[in-house]
């Protein structure tokens, strides 16, 4: 039976005493980021908490340990960072004051979608929910835990970075029915993208990384977590509403990442300058039906766009009907070689022949068009995306140049790097540079500094260093057996070791001799560790002089002396 003070707290594999995981290379002493929960908590009296996985602004995920069942599972916590705080000295989550009420409303959010979820169990596409608990003040959804790598792992490792239709299609179909029994149950994911989506051992896709909608809506009551190039417009905060069509754009996003080998351009960036194509060689090589079906997708305005599972299932399968209204449809000519395949949804053209004043006119009412539009979302939705720089002074109608915008700088310590370089709020307003350091107490990829002080207002567009956990600075361990102690102590010295130096009297050939070491030789450890050395001390020697002088002299033995006679003094 394992035991799971075995067991690594990482990878979930039985590692006996080992204090390095030999799986994963995770050390059994290293501390979790604050605020979530420290390794070896026990959820619910069932569940024990592992390392953290990722996070968001609506929770964390952790591997855990389910101590019912006796096998690993992920743990989801409820944790929102912007208005929740837990100490070091109490786990239970406390809320700020003035945020009970909307805690309450995301938590019961929260705890509906994953009891959604849990109702939804067998599901092939579809990660299995298995319990939702609650415990320290918040809730904890439950679900299996998949060994295997996401799809964006998976295209990466590729050869070519890409995959042909019909390998895509056996993987992500699936996916795309199991997104349609979702949307049936009220359920919209928000964030399908190619990092949440899991290929486990067998090739089997799974959909993962759920959140409640305020995570993944800009100008939410939540730090947002948009997956770029793959979120909708209207998760930017553009008027209109999500729904179904939401989840189609970012399934459109990843199948034409999978087809073409790169992400989509943003959508935000689409709004004021479409370029995105289908290149030449690979408009070439894919079915006109499925180049369609991505334009249609992928089309930025959510009432242009596809609306459901089963249309977009059509436009991929070609099926009768759907070819038929594509022929019907006067859609992009086929491209010439190498040429690219623009991603919208060219107009019908409403030109007679000879009807050059009627093109001429037409011209002249969509640049009309067209400048108004832009000037609207200029002006309103982008506002802060175009800053003209320009403000007309109350007085005397003088125009004067505006001061720049300032923000304040949030506090990115703890954070992922990856996360906060791809926040959209983060990245609009500040610059990033990335400082690799060692740490040992924060993990590696999260932030441990940065170079302007959380809080301070900064001009939009400054640049930050955020100085990122390399994780702790493992150093290899030479062999010092058999060298001088003084030796072995600056060779120890100058790679970071500390030395503690114990003495034996047997077992060497010279004086001050290493002959033993701890830890073994030949292995990684973190800078600092205790080195042990046992050295050899030599019997202390002395001349015959001085052997003589300190040798124990005989006692000289007892002999019965008799008492002398008294005398007879009338002799």
């Amino acid at each position: 039976m394992i035991s799971t003070d075995n067991l690594c707290m990482s990878c979930m594999h039985e590692i006996g005493d080992e204090k390095k995981c030999p799986y994963c290379g995770y050390y059994a002493d290293s501390a979790q980021i604050s605020p979530y929960l420290p390794v070896r908590t026990v959820i619910s009296n069932r569940y024990l908490v592992g390392k953290i996985l990722e996070y968001n602004g609506e929770g964390a995920t952790y591997i855990g340990w389910d101590l019912t069942e006796r096998k690993p599972v992920k743990i989801r916590e409820f944790i929102p960072d912007s208005f929740s705080i837990r100490t070091p000295s109490d786990l239970n989550l406390h809320i700020m004051m003035g945020s009970e009420n909307i805690f309450a409303e995301l938590r019961q959010s929260f705890e509906e979608l994953w009891t959604k979820l849990a109702r939804l169990r067998g599901l092939s596409a579809l990660i299995s929910v298995t319990d939702v608990v609650e415990d320290y003040g918040t809730s904890y959804a439950i679900y299996d835990h998949i060994e295997g790598l996401s799809l964006r792992d998976f295209l990466l490792r590729n050869k070519t970075g890409y995959l042909p239709w019909e390998k895509a299609r056996q993987i992500l179909m699936p996916i795309l029915s199991t997104l349609g029994t979702l949307h049936s149950s009220g359920i919209i994911h928000r964030g399908i993208s190619p990092s949440t989506l899991i290929i486990d051992k067998d090739g089997k896709v799974r959909i993962s990384g759920f959140s409640i909608g305020a995570a993944r809506t800009a100008k939410s009551d939540l730090n947002s977590q948009l997956f770029d190039g793959y979120a909708a417009i209207e998760q930017y905060g553009f008027e209109g509403q999500q729904g179904t069509w939401t989840d189609i754009y970012a399934f459109a996003a990843v199948l034409y990442r999978t087809l073409i080998g790169s992400d989509p351009i943003s959508a935000k960036e689409r709004m004021s300058n479409d370029r995105l194509m289908v290149p030449g060689k690979f408009a070439e090589a894919l079915p006109a039906y499925v180049i369609n079906g991505l334009i249609n997708a992928l089309q930025i305005l959510p009432e242009d766009r596809t609306r459901t599972v089963e249309q977009l299932r059509a436009e991929l399968s070609a099926s009768p009907s759907v070819t038929a209204a594509v022929n019907q449809y006067q859609g992009p000519a086929p491209a010439p070689q190498n040429q690219a395949v623009p991603a919208n949804r060219p107009k019908k053209s409403s030109q007679k022949k000879n009807g050059l004043p009627v093109v001429i006119t037409a011209a002249v009412i969509s640049v009309v068009v067209g400048l108004a539009i832009f000037i609207i979302l200029a002006l309103t939705v982008f506002k802060d995306t175009f800053n003209f720089g320009i403000n007309k002074a109350e007085t005397g109608g003088e125009t004067a140049i505006a001061d720049a915008s300032m923000v304040p700088v949030p506090d990115f310590r703890g954070k992922s790097f990856v996360d906060v370089n791809a926040n959209p709020v983060f990245t609009k307003n500040f610059a990033f540079e990335e400082v690799k350091v060692f740490s040992s107490d924060i993990a590696e990829g999260y932030i441990t500094d940065q170079s302007i002080i959380p809080e301070e207002s900064v001009p939009a567009g400054t640049l930050i260093r955020l100085y990122v956990s390399k994780g702790k600075e493992l150093v290899d361990l030479p062999d010092v057996v058999g060298w001088n102690i003084t030796l072995a102590s600056a060779k120890l010295g100058e790679l970071g070791f500390t030395i503690k130096q114990i003495p034996a009297d047997d077992g060497g050939k010279t004086d001050g001799e290493v002959i033993h070491m701890a830890p073994l030789s030949g292995k990684t450890y973190e800078k600092g560790t205790e080195i042990i050395l046992s050295v050899y001390t030599a019997p202390t020697t002395v001349s015959e002089t001085e052997e003589a002088l300190y040798e124990e002299q005989p006692e000289e033995p007892e002999t019965d002396i008799p008492a002398e006679e008294p005398q007879n003094n009338n002799e």
